[in-house]
């Protein structure tokens, strides 16, 4: 598929400088200076080629270096070859809908045809090492980072983590882009006024954050993983994961991990996963799911660490 030029916004994010036709406030705008990108976005009509691919009643198409999802009542979107998203949007759809796929799903298709492994999660930055917490949809992962804000530290990614491996195998995280999406709920915990941040498109009760003033531009070693699940029990826990449970773990917390198999990745996933797991310590942190601890969680990652640090320097 052709690309129409010039396109009005460059962006930088992920790593890359993105050019594109559709207006991205989510991400650092930076001047045009060529056509000449890492990532172009364009809309485009996918209708016919959808038609073509996909059978009735499918959401998603995928084969190598082509994935193909479709929305209802939202659009139709293509990732192709890591290089190029395209997105068909149906009559009357939100244009903040289609930045929640176009900078989610979307980019994590992307990350994964580029062979850059996206974790499903927060990163921070805590003394020159970057710190994944990762976990399913409601765990928590966002407002235990937020916490770890409040203590000074900084965000690297939040949603979509970008690791690569360096020439030492050494997992390196990428920053992402400086916001976070916080519920209503964890807003008041911390004292914020949800009347100073953007909603969500119409989720009335999850917010855009600017974390502007906090947040790492600059690539950074993945030294650890926290794996955090709800628990019914009041207490807190923190336990390594070990053996074969490491790499299940990185593989059930990677972004739209169904993408993996039919793209044909699976193979170069456990390669990578296998790798990291030689330089990383990850963790099971259970949250009871009776009352506000992320504060006292983020004090069990910051002492998990620390012992780390003592043991191996």
């Amino acid at each position: 598929m052709k690309k129409s030029i010039p396109k009005k916004y460059h962006f930088n994010a992920f790593g890359f400088n993105i050019l594109s036709d559709i207006h991205l406030p989510e991400l650092p705008q930076i001047p045009i200076t060529s056509n000449d990108s890492g990532i172009f976005i364009e809309k485009s009509d996918l209708s016919s080629l959808w038609e073509a691919l996909a059978s009735d009643n499918q959401f998603f198409y995928i084969k190598e270096d082509l994935i193909m999802f479709r929305i209802p009542d939202n659009a139709i979107y293509m990732i192709q070859e890591g290089k190029e998203i395209f997105y068909s949007p149906f009559e009357n759809a939100k244009e903040d809908h289609l930045r929640l796929y176009l900078l989610g799903t979307c980019m994590g298709a992307l990350l994964l045809q580029r062979k850059i492994l996206p974790l499903h999660g927060s990163a921070i930055a805590i003394e020159g090492k970057a710190y994944a917490i990762v976990g399913d949809s409601g765990a928590g992962k966002s407002t235990l980072a937020s916490a770890m804000l409040k203590r000074g530290y900084q965000l690297i990614s939040d949603d979509v983590i970008p690791i690569t491996l360096n020439e030492k195998n050494t997992p390196i995280v990428t920053p992402a882009y400086p916001q976070q999406k916080l519920w209503l709920d964890s807003l008041n915990q911390f004292g914020m006024k949800s009347n100073q941040y953007r909603p969500i498109i119409d989720r009335e009760t999850k917010f855009a954050i600017s974390i502007t003033n906090q947040f790492v531009s600059k690539p950074l070693p993945l030294a650890g993983v926290f794996e955090l699940v709800k628990s019914e029990k009041d207490e807190m826990k923190l336990n390594p994961i070990q053996s074969l449970h490491r790499i299940h773990t990185l593989f059930n917390h990677t972004y739209r991990n169904f993408f993996i198999a039919p793209s044909g990745l699976m193979k170069w996933h456990f390669s990578t996963t296998v790798k990291m797991c030689e330089d990383i310590d990850i963790y099971k942190l259970s949250r009871p799911t009776s009352r506000f601890t992320a504060h006292n969680l983020t004090d069990l990652i910051l002492s998990a660490i620390e012992k780390e640090k003592k043991l191996y320097g």
